[in-house]
């Protein structure tokens, strides 16, 4: 798969909304997005990122899951301008959302992590670690969330820091590649 390519033609959080998703589900999107907050420890974390991150994401404005989660990548975007975030669409682009399938299914949000160069760097998605667990405390609803009700402020949060961390592992690994600190010469 080609990500810099794919990288390179997909959209950022708002652009994608307006191409992708009804009023309906852009307001489900910013219901969450509105209740996303990162705490200041976070916010100085991403803030200290030193080397460029690509972050592709496979999603799709439909999904429950994308809407509980795509808007915390939206929100970690901001905190650094090395941190980009672009979206597609799983329907529009089919090539990438077979190279990014999970247990043999085309789940979403589906995460790519890319480095300035687009090599890739590793791979998140489908529901976080938080998510899981409140899924099967609950073992209550559909198995798949509509995104009508944003998620409670503790799963937020949980989720928000899960998403964090997995910024962090890869900023971390850029920021230790031997190949990236030649070419930085730091």
């Amino acid at each position: 798969m080609e990500w810099g390519r794919e990288f390179a033609e997909a959209l950022g959080y708002r652009d994608f909304l307006q191409r992708h998703a009804t009023p309906e589900q852009q307001a489900r999107w910013q219901a969450v997005y509105d209740k996303v907050t990162l705490t200041p420890a976070q916010r100085e974390l991403l803030g200290g990122f030193v080397r460029e991150m690509h972050v592709l994401c496979v999603a799709g404005a439909w999904c429950g899951d994308c809407v509980n989660q795509c808007p915390i990548m939206g929100r970690i975007a901001e905190q650094n301008p090395r941190i980009m975030v672009r979206f597609v669409d799983r329907d529009a682009r089919p090539e990438a959302q077979r190279a990014l399938a999970m247990n043999l299914g085309h789940r979403v949000p589906a995460v790519v992590f890319l480095s300035e160069d687009d090599q890739e760097c590793g791979r998140y998605g489908d529901r976080t670690l938080a998510t899981y667990r409140q899924m099967a405390a609950d073992r209550l609803g559909p198995a798949c969330p509509t995104g009508i009700v944003p998620p409670g402020d503790e799963l937020l949060s949980a989720v928000t820091a899960e998403w964090i961390g997995q910024f962090e592992r890869i900023q971390l690994m850029l920021r230790l590649s031997k190949r990236l600190r030649e070419k930085h010469g730091d």
